[in-house]
């Protein structure tokens, strides 16, 4: 197992200072003792199969919150489907969530490794993608080291739990998730093999 240092040969795009998000980090610390089971209590979560939002960018964790609400709200015919956060959400009010929103972005993500044999294979999808298949390179949004930009709207993906990963991308390729930009992850998901979805999702365990 090894963490994987990329240079940055990559001029990536969007790049500048965000305006200042409207939260309160210190209030959201307050308000987050119900996010601990499932996140931790300073956003590493404990469990593989939930995320960690830790150092996650505060307006990208805000519209899930409000993807959440929006999913609960209509049913789950809208925004984003979660039983477990319809539950999390049901009494947050706006300001809530960008209190949690800027406490969680405010902490600093554990870091992870990349098991040894997905190297090559996951680098090669990540940086390059598959131009046979359609398959637009991750970098281009993530960038070179997966840790997306707050102004594109693009997540950190970097040092994310695997199972997680894996999780979500069969959940875009299944179309079960559908809170995506213009449906972005959708349309490369739907074109990714198991195997693409497995090397992908340990490969970025390491990335940074």
């Amino acid at each position: 197992m090894k963490k994987l240092v990329l240079p940055l040969t990559l001029l990536f795009g969007l790049i500048g200072t965000a305006q200042a998000f409207d939260g309160d980090a210190a209030a959201g610390k307050a308000k987050a003792t119900t996010c601990v089971a499932c996140h931790g209590t300073d956003g590493n979560s404990p469990a593989d199969i939930y995320p960690k939002i830790a150092g996650q960018h505060a307006e990208y964790l805000y519209k899930q919150l409000t993807d959440y609400k929006l999913g609960m709200s209509s049913g789950g015919k809208d925004g984003r489907n979660n039983a477990i956060m319809f539950g999390m959400v049901a009494t947050l009010s706006d300001q809530d969530m960008k209190d949690l929103a800027a406490y969680f972005a405010s902490q600093t993500m554990s870091s992870g490794t990349t098991p040894e044999d997905v190297i090559t294979q996951g680098e090669k999808l990540y940086r390059g993608g598959d131009q046979e298949r359609g398959i637009a390179a991750c970098i281009a949004c993530h960038g070179p080291r997966g840790v997306g930009t707050s102004l594109a709207g693009f997540p950190k993906i970097s040092f994310q739990h695997a199972p997680y990963l894996k999780a979500t991308l069969e959940e875009f390729r299944s179309g079960a998730r559908a809170n995506d930009m213009n449906g972005m992850m959708q349309d490369i998901a739907k074109k990714l093999t198991d195997e693409d979805i497995r090397v992908l999702s340990l490969y970025l365990g390491g990335l940074h």
